[in-house]
């Protein structure tokens, strides 16, 4: 009898770790009805709460390399193990598809190494506390220390580039053409400005440019929040832009249905600022007003909660994207949200750009937001968030992003990397250049089926 109640235990012991074991494996799909009221979810928002680079989501599963390459192991006992890029052959350009100019990307050029910089920048991101002491005192503090122990869970292909090495900046292009996206969407800071753990990277952009329409890519710029913006500053940062820039060949400029062409700029954690602010800018009777002005524009917020779709309108936005490439994590980026936020948009003449990305895991900056992490499963993760832009039928749709590390919401090139105390997440059993070749599909079936639909509700096709 005894042995029998042990026989029991244990296979009701098995039962109950498969549940356990079914239910992380779960967690990528994380439902689209999850509350945003957890202790991890919109306190990362401005306002709600501080803000650190970003906002957060974030991954923390541990399997085994034979059921799931992406594997962050800590504290492992093994020899340094890094896997060198191999050479890329020469793209030709005629082989490849026609890029995507509906299909933009985020960018960031905020990386430094000794050798361009002087000194690593963003690889060696502080280790964010969280904001309640009872709950920080339960993770590791500090800096990251490269180039072994860097602020990401996935090793970039090109090892710890610098942003102002134009090969890197090339290599990326030459990824992008290889893509078929058309636009990328640079992180922008004005001269002189940086994000709190970077450098000032205004002096960039003219190599970005240049290199962008060597691979006849476009150029657009994404906005941060800098200190201090307002409508009064933003009025000179969209007259500099356009002045430096604007007659750059690779400089973007969108088709209106009223066959404008006009630059487009996103603008990150836009609801920080009050809408009569954001009205005296971008309404015609504004005080600041840059409408029907040469410096003019299509200038798209950020829609996080519900009730941002009215601050949107009062502003006088031209549009709104989402984002954030956690699937659940807030209204707007959350897929089944996507459907509504288009009829909205159509039903007030605004352009709709739904974020997709291929993932997110942000514990090695914040270790305590395991909540919000997405696994990529292999590529699945990003071909759901893909397919479910394309059902929404948007004017364009937004990659999260190009190299964002430190989010690991990444498509750049990542390879496999062992040190004696981590073990970084890779693409396995892909190949690097796997995100690459999805949004590649994608972006294909993306411009056929957009012609199918442009007609129907009046969108630029060319």
């Amino acid at each position: 009898m005894a042995k029998f109640r042990r026989r029991t235990c244990i296979i009701l012991a098995f039962f109950i770790l498969f549940i356990f074991s079914l239910m992380m494996g779960l967690k990528m799909l994380r439902p689209n009805t999850a509350t945003f009221g957890a202790p991890f979810g919109l306190d990362l928002l401005p306002e709600l709460h501080q803000r650190t680079i970003h906002l957060g989501k974030n991954f923390d599963f541990q399997k085994s390399d034979k059921i799931n390459s992406e594997t962050n192991s800590k504290n492992l006992k093994s020899v340094e193990i890094t896997m060198k890029p191999s050479k890329a052959p020469e793209l030709n350009l005629e082989e490849l598809p026609p890029l995507n100019y509906y299909l933009h990307v985020f960018y960031y050029s905020w990386y430094g190494n000794p050798q361009f910089d002087g000194k690593y920048i963003h690889w060696n991101h502080p280790v964010l506390e969280h904001w309640d002491p009872r709950i920080a005192k339960h993770y590791p503090q500090g800096r990251h220390n490269p180039p072994d122990d860097i602020g990401s869970s996935f090793y970039p292909e090109l090892g710890i580039y610098s942003s102002r090495d134009p090969s890197v900046i090339e290599t990326h292009m030459r990824q992008m053409r290889s893509a078929s996206i058309g636009v990328l969407a640079l992180s922008w800071y004005p001269p002189n400005a940086n994000d709190e753990n970077g450098e000032p990277t205004d002096d960039l952009v003219p190599t970005v440019l240049d290199k962008a329409h060597k691979y006849n890519l476009k150029v657009t710029f994404h906005i941060e929040p800098y200190s201090d913006r307002d409508d009064q500053n933003m009025y000179n940062n969209v007259k500099y832009i356009i002045d430096k820039y604007g007659n750059h060949p690779a400089f973007y400029r969108y088709k209106t249905r009223t066959g404008n062409a006009l630059p487009m700029f996103y603008i990150y954690d836009s609801y920080i600022t009050k809408p009569e602010k954001w009205a005296n800018l971008l309404t015609t009777s504004g005080s600041q007003s840059i409408r029907n002005s040469p410096y003019d524009g299509l200038f798209i917020a950020l829609l996080v909660e519900e009730k941002h779709k009215h601050d949107i309108l009062q502003s006088g936005f031209d549009g709104i994207y989402t984002y954030f490439a956690t699937n659940g994590f807030t209204y707007g980026s959350s897929h089944q949200n996507w459907a509504s936020l288009k009829l909205f948009c159509d039903k007030y003449n605004l352009i709709f750009i739904p974020s997709v990305g291929p993932g997110y895991i942000d514990t090695s900056i914040r270790p305590w937001n395991t909540q919000n992490t997405r696994n990529r499963i292999n590529g699945k993760y990003y071909e759901i968030a893909l397919n479910a832009a394309l059902q929404a039928r948007p004017s364009l749709i937004s990659i999260t992003s190009f190299n964002e590390w430190h989010e690991g919401t990444q498509i750049e090139k990542a390879v496999p990397k062992r040190t004696s105390n981590t073990v970084y997440l890779d693409y396995r059993p892909h190949k690097p250049g796997l995100y690459l070749e999805l949004t590649r599909k994608w972006s294909e079936k993306y411009s056929k089926e957009r012609v199918t639909y442009a007609l129907d509700h009046q969108l630029p096709v060319s």
